[in-house]
């Protein structure tokens, strides 16, 4: 029977793979990575509590695509919780950690990639549902979103278990890998080999509806009334959601590939010197995503800014456009569920001061 190794501290393992943490998170360098991941986190709390909040206090948002958009920014902040615990378990700190703390700090990062990539999967079958039935939104109830957050956070807590849960080399160090020293090498192949796949997955399946928006939006166009933005909005929100989902494509994928370099045990592949770096790049997704829905997404731009602001012009701005009869239309996002045939995609009421005109022209 093999040695099992769970009363060890971590300086075992790393003496084992010959990963000199010290030497690489010391001085400077060290004070420069905590300063870069420090303010980066406080931007990851601040933003994606601003999206979450916009989704909650904007009924205009109070659809099932938005209540996942906010479950997107809840599993952004857990990165960022994730990231300021790694932070102050990390260089010279990881070999004196505890084989259970380690595996606590490598499951947070593990769970936060796997609430993320969950929640952009059911997202891709959430636009299926609406946009193959041409509607802005699905019909799904408050009931089965709330269930399909919760299942996202239970397949995301339970996948970052299952090192923790079995499989991992502590009790066979020879199939210990190099990158996460007690995780087993195969276990590691397992994990990104799983995650590459969803994201082809996920890919193919958003290239597809959004060919099919723009097809169907170009045949439309010619037996359909209103302005071209109005018709044009199924397919910026699918750019909105494309553009989520390629940030976080580029943003792990290198990651990713690097593990998969090290479950399949390459050692010329020189994967020490850059997991650092994909790493931080990694961070920098939680970062890009709250820009993006800010950006693309004119009113949510407007409810993150009146809240930052909280002036009284704005409040003032406000009761002005409580006052604007209903059937002023703008380009944001559809409240009605009417049919895209019909040509006639209800946005939101817009006033003379409204913040959400920002970008038309």
């Amino acid at each position: 029977m093999n040695e099992c190794y769970y009363d060890k501290r971590m300086d075992f393992f790393y003496n084992r793979t010959k990963t000199d943490t010290a030497d690489e998170w010391t001085g400077p360098q060290l004070i420069g990575v905590l300063c870069f991941g420090t303010f980066f986190c406080l931007f990851i709390f601040i933003s994606n509590s601003l999206v979450i909040a916009a989704v909650v206090k904007n009924k205009r948002f109070h659809f099932p695509f938005y209540y996942l958009l906010a479950n997107l920014a809840a599993a952004d902040f857990f990165a960022g919780i994730a990231y300021v615990f790694l932070m102050f378990n990390t260089g010279p700190v990881s070999k004196t950690l505890t084989v259970n703390r380690w595996f606590l700090r490598q499951g947070l990062l593990d769970t936060s990639l796997t609430a993320s990539l969950v929640n952009l999967l059911v997202i891709a079958v959430e636009r299926h549902m609406s946009i193959m039935r041409m509607k802005i939104h699905s019909n799904l109830t408050k009931k089965r979103v709330t269930f399909l957050i919760i299942s996202i956070w239970a397949i995301a807590i339970f996948m970052g278990a299952v090192p923790t849960l079995g499989w991992n080399c502590l009790c066979d160090i020879t199939v210990c890998s190099s990158l996460a020293p007690i995780y087993s090498r195969s276990y590691l192949v397992f994990w990104s080999v799983l995650n590459l796949v969803v994201f082809f997955i996920m890919v193919v399946v958003y290239i597809r509806i959004y060919m099919y928006v723009q097809r169907k939006t170009n045949v439309l166009s010619s037996h359909t009334s209103g302005s071209i933005s109005r018709r044009r909005t199924p397919v910026k929100l699918m750019k909105t959601v494309m553009t989520v989902l390629g940030a976080f494509v580029v943003c792990w994928t290198p990651g990713l590939v690097v593990l998969l370099l090290d479950g399949l045990n390459c050692t010329d592949c020189g994967i020490q010197h850059v997991k650092r770096w994909f790493l931080l790049l990694a961070l920098l997704n939680s970062v890009m995503n709250p820009i993006i829905y800010s950006y693309k997404d004119d009113e949510m731009w407007a409810t993150m800014k009146r809240m930052i602001c909280c002036s009284s012009e704005d409040r003032s701005q406000d009761r002005r456009s409580s006052r604007i009869p209903s059937t002023v239309l703008c380009r944001s996002t559809d409240i009605s569920g009417h049919y895209i045939e019909d040509g006639i995609i209800q946005g939101t009421i817009c006033g003379k001061g409204d913040l959400g005109d920002k970008g038309n022209s």
